[in-house]
């Protein structure tokens, strides 16, 4: 039997009243944020103001124009499902989204690949950082003038999901698995949140989330350990997109 779960009230009302044609799904990224510490999951909820407002979610958003990383991995594309050039704006995507709503910015010297830039929260640090978000300042520009590199190894591709047909927003979103770099911390930066948490994947019982955030909660949930979590095979090239039952009670739920 498929996984399945009930949808809020406003999800239900938008399925019920679905008519078609469904909406594009535009491509985007997420990154779940680890604490290697003690595995909590860095979450946001979302503002009234933003696309599945009051939800709890991961850092993230849609692909922009100018995320394309110009030195990362050679197999993102086999790794993610898409062509080259559409894996390394995913990608550039991921590293962008964390940075401008969380602060961690995964990148390290150029000549040492094996560091991770430390402590990113200074005035310097937060000007370019309000830059990206307004897109005054590419990804690429930030590094390349910080003699930083994109540190895409530290990204573990976990899963990827399609809005169900009846959002009027939908996205085709990557999900990814990051620990928190050493010296750095998560900060509520992105004006989109109501607030931020570390929460245990496991206890999350009685926060509001859409079916890829619970669900990815959940998976994360059954390891006790950062190594496990880093060391699974996961595919993120096969799209997920819950299929959505109407219920004799006037509710839905979503199975996938």
């Amino acid at each position: 039997m498929s996984p399945s779960m009930s949808l809020p009230p406003a999800m239900v009302q938008r399925a019920r009243e679905f008519t078609g044609p469904p909406a594009p799904a535009r491509p985007a990224a997420t990154v779940v944020l680890l604490n290697p510490e003690n595995l909590q999951v860095y979450v946001l909820k979302r503002a009234s103001t933003m696309v599945f407002a009051g939800v709890h979610a991961f850092p993230g958003g849609r692909v922009d124009p100018g995320d394309h990383p110009e030195t990362i991995r050679l197999d993102w594309a086999q790794r993610l499902g898409v062509p080259d050039e559409q894996a390394r704006a995913v990608v550039g995507a991921a590293v962008r989204e964390l940075f401008e709503e969380a602060g961690v910015l995964l990148a390290g010297p150029v000549h040492e690949p094996d560091r991770t830039v430390a402590d990113v929260s200074g005035p310097g640090w937060e000007a370019d950082r309000v830059a990206l978000v307004n897109r005054e300042l590419s990804l690429h520009e930030l590094l390349t003038r910080r003699g930083l590199r994109l540190r895409d190894d530290l990204l573990l591709p976990w899963a990827r999901w399609i809005t169900p047909e009846f959002e009027p927003k939908r996205f085709d979103t990557w999900f990814f698995v990051a620990l928190l770099p050493e010296a750095q911390s998560a900060r509520d930066v992105s004006g989109e949140a109501e607030g931020t948490a570390w929460v245990d994947p496991g206890d999350v019982g009685g926060l509001t989330m859409l079916p890829p955030t619970r669900v990815t909660l959940g998976e994360l949930g059954s390891y006790r350990k950062i190594d496990e979590v880093m060391a699974a095979q996961r595919d993120a090239a096969v799209p997920i997109m819950p299929r959505v039952e109407l219920t004799a009670d006037g509710g839905a739920v979503a199975t996938f």
